[in-house]
């Protein structure tokens, strides 16, 4: 910028990602952290023996609150909700791809993401 003086391009920092995209990354970094967790969850019956995870689960509620256990639940409902969500809508668009308008894909994103943080909360809940 100083050597030619002119200024240099926003580029990235200006463009604002459609809903669209922002789904469907997110769908994929739900199923990078799907895989991670599967791993941990397996990596601690490996070494901890059978039922570790389960009772580190259960030592996660009781010792911190149900703030913490709340989190936690969410932190696994949301990505398996999203994830299976998001998959469920590609296959709709496989079927129909009639469906594939920049407006009904637009619905269909902001649908995804309501749907799942309702359903996530309320398996929260439970």
């Amino acid at each position: 910028m100083k050597r030619t003086g002119r200024p240099v391009s926003p580029h990235v920092t200006i463009y604002a990602f459609p809903i669209a995209a922002l789904s469907s990354i997110t769908v994929r970094v739900t199923g990078v952290a799907l895989s991670f967790g599967a791993m941990g969850v397996g990596m601690l019956e490996l070494f901890g023996g059978t039922g570790t995870s389960l009772s580190v689960f259960q030592d996660l509620g009781g010792a911190y609150g149900p703030l913490v256990a709340a989190g936690a639940k969410f932190s696994v409902a949301f990505p398996c909700v999203y994830h299976y969500l998001g998959a469920a809508r590609h296959f709709a668009w496989d079927e129909k791809p009639d469906l594939l308008t920049n407006i009904d894909v637009e619905k269909a994103s902001y649908a995804l993401y309501g749907s799942s943080l309702f359903i996530s909360v309320g398996l929260m809940i439970v």
